[in-house]
């Protein structure tokens, strides 16, 4: 059984024109559910902002680089550390 995680995983590769043959029955069994619905809606959403845009200024040398070293070490959401951390900066602000 394919997991919810795998699932939208498999949406986004659809959306993206990337998703294997072997995946395709399944992954359009769950854009029937409201959760694959959601998915796909919010995949194309993003997909359609991020093509939109486009800089109007010169990103710097190595900014992609960069950028993926820092996204690289940011903490998933609901991972065990990201929660820690939230729990910290929360008790961090209350007191």
């Amino acid at each position: 059984m394919e997991t919810p995680t795998r699932l939208q995983e498999n949406i986004s590769a659809m959306v993206d024109n990337e998703l294997p043959e072997s995946e395709v029955e399944l992954t359009l069994a769950a854009l029937s559910e409201p959760e694959g619905l959601a998915a796909w809606r919010i995949y194309h959403i993003v997909g359609d902002a991020l093509r939109v845009h486009q800089p109007e200024v010169e990103l710097s040398a190595g900014f992609a680089a960069r950028l993926a070293e820092r996204l690289a070490a940011e903490e998933l959401p609901g991972s065990p550390g990201a929660d820690a951390a939230q729990q910290g900066s929360a008790t961090a602000t209350v007191s």
